[in-house]
């Protein structure tokens, strides 16, 4: 195929050529590049050679995947390839004057690399969080989770070792989408980081940038997650031709759960990325509502995640379960600026105190009683929290005498527990189970949660 490569590099830098020196001439304001038929199909048939050697490499799903794929070129995109959902169907895109630059085992992990963004959902999951993120935090915190599992990456390539060299992190390997894009745009707002003028409006682009690599994104059709998983489920039945990675193996089988559930400890992960511990004020900003007031200050993110963990003493979890729980905990939010109240509590509140690590717990109290949530409720209404997990069988009261305001709830049943008594939960519940712990011992750094999956996705050795 390298005979090929070059001889499309060729008739493509004819056609760049031959537009430059039309448009310099001509005096229309906006002159479109002609695309040659000669060349669009010339270049087609190169990637269906691609398209070939990826159905016989011996991760043939990409090759089959691709194959079910409408294509086009665009030259505007500021990457290799992009996708887009329109119609009823993914269509990716290829930018020839990138593109053709890469070898041919980089073209391949190009291609790669859209169709592990489309399995991990990541069209929505980015789309949630544009309010609360730049483009160019989530663009690299997505980039860091399909790159994690690709080799013959090109040189531009966004990886978890040159963001944490750039911006001098010390971010951890197979983490979440949401971990990544929290802790680089804390980054970002440090560096007062400003996204304006950002736009792209080159009819040719001939670089890479990472800001506007997901930019046709936003154009796909706007559907509902059910929808999408939907059709995105038929191409990877389509695409299963034999045995595949564990890697894969594992996103496809938290695409196909239907109901969408994850573990509670996943859950966690996700919405510790969304909880906001306010604003402060600062002059290195200027106010977003009114730019040209230089006598108002900005803001940027203050993160202090302030999480109670009410813990149910009376009998419904074991001290096993009590354990894996806080360990859990600790190690999801141990990247956040946190501080964490423990609160035991059978009918009412035992005991509060406070924990920064698996060294502050205590052992649990041995009263045993009967179970109400409304005093931690009570208690978590008194403080400026911003999250509350409740550990419990869930035989409680039918309805809270006091309801939670300003925080989000999490709900965890026991192993035990199949449902809770509330009628009205005011948040998530979700199940104490599937916790694979690596080892027993309170070494942190040891802690895994939930083996390996899309949103944990930690390679299986």
């Amino acid at each position: 195929m390298i005979k090929e490569q070059k001889y499309l590099c060729e008739k493509l830098d004819e056609l760049v050529n031959t537009y430059s020196v039309l448009k310099l001439n001509s005096k229309e304001e906006k002159f479109k590049l002609d695309i040659k038929d000669d060349f669009r199909n010339d270049f087609f048939k190169f990637i269906d050679k691609i398209n070939l050697s990826l159905m016989e490499d011996n991760e043939n799903f990409y090759g089959y995947f691709l194959f079910q794929m409408n294509r086009d070129i665009k030259f505007d995109i500021a990457s290799p390839n992009a996708t887009i959902f329109k119609n009823a169907k993914y269509t990716i895109y290829f930018n020839p004057v990138i593109f053709l630059n890469l070898t041919i085992p980089q073209m391949k992990s190009s291609i790669k690399h859209e169709i592990l963004h489309i399995i991990s959902m990541h069209i929505l999951r980015s789309k949630k969080l544009r309010q609360n993120y730049s483009d160019l935090a989530i663009n690299m915190a997505m980039d860091i989770v399909v790159n994690s599992y690709l080799n013959d990456l090109p040189p531009f390539a966004t990886t978890l070792e040159n963001v944490n060299l750039r911006y001098s992190l010390n971010l951890e390997p197979y983490e979440t989408f949401e971990y990544y894009v929290e802790n680089i745009q804390n980054t970002l707002d440090l560096m007062d980081f400003d996204e304006e003028g950002k736009q792209n409006n080159k009819e040719i682009e001939d670089e890479y940038k990472v800001e506007n690599t997901h930019d046709i994104w936003y154009d796909s059709d706007d559907l509902d997650e059910k929808t999408l998983k939907e059709f995105t489920q038929k191409l990877v039945n389509n695409s299963q031709k034999g045995e595949i990675p564990s890697y894969l193996g594992s996103m496809i089988s938290n695409l196909k759960n239907k109901d969408g559930e994850i573990p509670w400890n996943l859950y966690l992960k996700k919405i510790m990325g969304t909880i906001e511990g306010g604003k402060k004020k600062t002059i290195t900003r200027r106010n977003r509502r009114q730019p040209n007031r230089l006598d108002l200050r900005g803001e940027i993110r203050s993160h202090k995640a302030e999480i109670v963990v009410a813990i149910d003493i009376s009998g419904s979890i074991s001290d096993e379960e009590f354990i894996q729980a806080i360990e859990e905990v600790l190690n999801i939010v141990k990247s956040h600026n946190n501080e964490i109240t423990i609160v035991e509590c059978d009918n009412e509140i035992k005991r509060i105190y406070k924990v920064k690590s698996k060294r502050d717990l205590k052992e649990r109290l041995k009263v045993r009683g009967g179970t109400k949530f409304s005093p931690v409720v009570e208690y978590a209404n008194s403080k400026k929290i911003n999250l509350l997990i409740y550990f419990t069988d869930g035989k409680g009261e039918e309805r809270l005498s006091v309801v939670p305001k300003g925080y989000k709830v999490l709900w965890v049943l026991s192993g035990r527990g199949e449902k809770i008594s509330l009628l009205n939960t005011y948040g998530l519940v979700k199940k104490l189970s599937s916790i694979e712990i690596k080892d027993n011992t309170f070494d942190m750094s040891d802690v895994r949660s939930d083996g390996y999956s899309m949103t944990n996705q930690a390679p299986i050795i």
